[in-house]
């Protein structure tokens, strides 16, 4: 991906850019946004919460520019999902309940310089 001056974007770039795009996707197949980027306060994090009727979504976002050699949800090991892990169980015991049904998503985007972003949605990736 490159910017309007032709200079690459920076990974971090890359990396808000696809949370937006999945934030657009989520948002029309009538999901509410919860929080973005949510952090546990004993460590622990998570790109997006959803909720979708009574179901939370717990939603980790890889973007990746072109056509990577490994899909993005390679990304997502067993350090990572532990991470994610913990914010979930940080966001969980902010509400005060587990009695809501939950899962652990995976977004996947591909971004290519003037080409509308590939998205696959995992659910229930782990």
């Amino acid at each position: 991906m490159t910017a309007r001056d032709g200079s690459p974007r920076d990974r971090a770039w890359i990396g808000r850019y696809g949370e937006k795009t999945a934030v657009h996707f989520l948002r029309a197949r009538g999901c509410r946004i919860l929080a973005r980027n949510f952090k546990g306060p004993r460590g622990g994090e998570v790109d997006i919460i959803a909720r979708r009727g009574k179901l939370l979504l717990f939603v980790e976002v890889k973007t990746r520019r072109g056509n990577p050699r490994v899909r993005p949800l390679d990304a997502v090991d067993k350090p990572k999902r532990q991470l994610i892990e913990r914010g979930a169980n940080a966001w969980l015991k902010r509400l005060g309940t587990r009695d809501l049904p939950w899962r652990f998503d995976v977004m996947e985007i591909w971004l290519a310089d003037g080409e509308k972003p590939r998205i696959n949605h995992i659910r229930d990736a782990f």
